[in-house]
């Protein structure tokens, strides 16, 4: 037995490895030692635990970039789904120490977040809202003073290792262009990546174009990176045209990238601005029956919007078209993510169900994308995104974040009537060499995962 053998603490046997990044795919052992990948060999190794992987796929973790629930319940149907390190990088945080701090040595997976416009904005305009602003952040404009009290919250929060600017425009419709522009310039001078809520939806003008205008402006300008989340409830049916400006101005050299998530609905707060006059139009010409009370799964009406949206309160939004959801999750580059959150077992199933979905439904049944493309949708881009060279790939070196899952099975089983439903056919999954999904089950009483800082 070779000193390598004798040294690996785990050995994950015949198992069909996929690595994006080197385009494996074939049967091989791996092999873990002190919680990173010893091996990946043609021949068997020996370890004190050995896992049968024959039939399953071999990859790494999943990189959730855009997971606002960010509590143990979350986490837990996080993995489940095979997400081995989840992100809050849209809203973001505004005491990036307070919040790593509060994490350390209880978190099941790898954690993350971005210094947040949307809380910064609601600190300096003293807002009694929660994730979202509620009142006094949503429309006034910041005076010089407020704008430097802002940019002086982001920055703080970027000397405490926080991922990027977090910006959810759409929230905040007051603050004005020169707001939004200096913090593409605070974020380009220390080189973190914008990832962004456009300031418009839909097709009405000044709509989601117009808002992707902006930012791609902003970026250009600044030599800024820019992340668009959530494409396709943000341009609906514009979504392809969006996507080609997109692809047009990263062949122009303007750092940009997207994701998206596989459901033909959103949701957000009801309380929030995204419901200010003219909802409907930005929404593709939806009405109130295709919003659904996250709550009890009722469609609303006239009535009851009035009376959920004094409440306040997370409601789905359909009014994606399928053909769009298909569009956006197998163009290239763009990448998948979650944008999920349950509180007490309520919410959308993205929050539970993204990643084996688009393995179970897209991969699988429809053949429109192929699993090596999926794959790199959700672990290697999200990784080099980030600037992450020991995730995202299954080679020898890399952190021991890995899924396993059966190609033939896995699947999604969260609904909007009953989102809290974990996904099947992920039967393993591996945390900086510790399992944490072990036989379908969560091993309880781990916390194994770490935080996730700027280290560039």
């Amino acid at each position: 037995m070779s000193a390598l053998a004798q040294e690996l603490d785990t050995v994950i046997s015949r198992g069909f490895v996929v690595d994006p990044e080197t385009k494996l795919q074939a049967v091989r052992d791996v092999g873990i030692r002190d919680g990173r990948i010893a091996a990946v060999s043609e021949s068997p190794l020996h370890g004190r635990e050995t896992i049968d992987a024959r039939g399953l796929v071999v990859t790494a973790g999943f990189i959730d970039l855009h997971q606002h629930g960010q509590t143990p319940e979350n986490y837990a149907f996080k993995a489940r789904d095979g997400v081995t390190t989840a992100l809050e990088l849209e809203v973001g945080v505004r005491s990036v120490a307070a919040w790593y701090a509060e994490r350390a040595g209880k978190a099941l997976i790898n954690f993350g977040a971005s210094a947040g416009h949307i809380p910064a904005r609601m600190a300096v305009f003293n807002d009694s809202g929660g994730l979202l602003p509620k009142d006094r952040a949503i429309l006034p404009q910041a005076t010089s003073q407020q704008l430097s009290g802002i940019l002086a919250i982001l920055s703080r929060g970027l000397n405490e290792g926080a991922l990027g600017v977090g910006m959810g425009i759409a929230y905040t419709p007051g603050a004005t262009r020169e707001e939004i522009f200096r913090i593409f310039q605070l974020a380009a001078a220390r080189r973190r990546t914008v990832f962004v809520h456009l300031r418009s939806s839909g097709p009405v003008e000044p709509g989601g174009l117009d808002a992707l205008q902006e930012v791609l402006s902003d970026a250009a300008a600044t030599g800024a990176r820019l992340h668009v989340v959530h494409i396709t409830s943000s341009e609906l049916r514009e979504t392809p045209l969006a996507l080609e400006m997109i692809h047009s101005a990263a062949r122009q050299n303007v750092k940009v990238s997207t994701e998206a998530y596989p459901y033909t609905a959103g949701m957000t707060d009801i309380s929030s601005a995204i419901f200010s006059e003219g909802w409907q139009q930005r929404n593709g010409g939806i009405t109130f029956k295709d919003l659904q009370w996250a709550q009890t799964g009722e469609r609303l009406t006239e009535e009851s919007f009035a009376r959920y949206r004094q409440q306040g309160g997370m409601v789905a939004i359909h009014s994606i078209p399928e053909d769009v959801v298909r569009a956006a999750v197998t163009a290239p580059d763009v990448m998948i993510a979650s944008d999920g959150i349950l509180e007490n077992g309520k919410g959308h199933p993205r929050a539970a169900g993204t990643y084996a979905r688009v393995l179970g439904r897209y991969v699988r049944q429809q053949h429109l994308l192929s699993l090596m493309d999926a794959l790199a949708k959700m672990s290697l881009l999200p990784a080099n995104l980030l600037g992450f060279s020991n995730k995202g790939r299954l080679q020898p070196g890399a952190d021991a974040d890995i899924t396993i899952f059966d190609p033939e099975k896995v699947i999604d089983r969260a609904t909007f009537e009953n989102p809290a439903q974990y996904s099947e056919g992920i039967p393993y999954v591996m945390v900086g060499g510790t399992w944490i999904v072990k036989n379908s089950e969560i091993q309880p009483g781990l916390f194994p995962g770490k935080a996730v800082r700027y280290a560039n």
